[in-house]
């Protein structure tokens, strides 16, 4: 049984969703959202290189550092 509070409830989420999807939305276009270019290749792959590799030799890297200390 649906009280009159959740049909309100759902009907006010529905809505702001709806109304959230129609101004915010870019009509599709794929990309559109990211926080970075995809239209260059070489940039594209140069950013992915750096952030990847990074994260990847930080470990190696304190281990040496710490390896180093006197």
């Amino acid at each position: 049984m649906i009280t009159p509070l959740t049909r309100i409830s759902n009907k006010l989420g529905r809505n702001v969703v709806t109304n959230f999807v129609r101004n915010h939305s870019n009509g599709g276009i794929p990309g559109e959202n990211l926080p970075f270019d995809i239209h260059n290749r070489y940039k594209l792959t140069l950013y992915f290189i750096l952030y990847a590799g990074s994260g990847l030799s930080a470990p190696y890297l304190i281990t040496r550092h710490q390896l180093l200390k006197k």
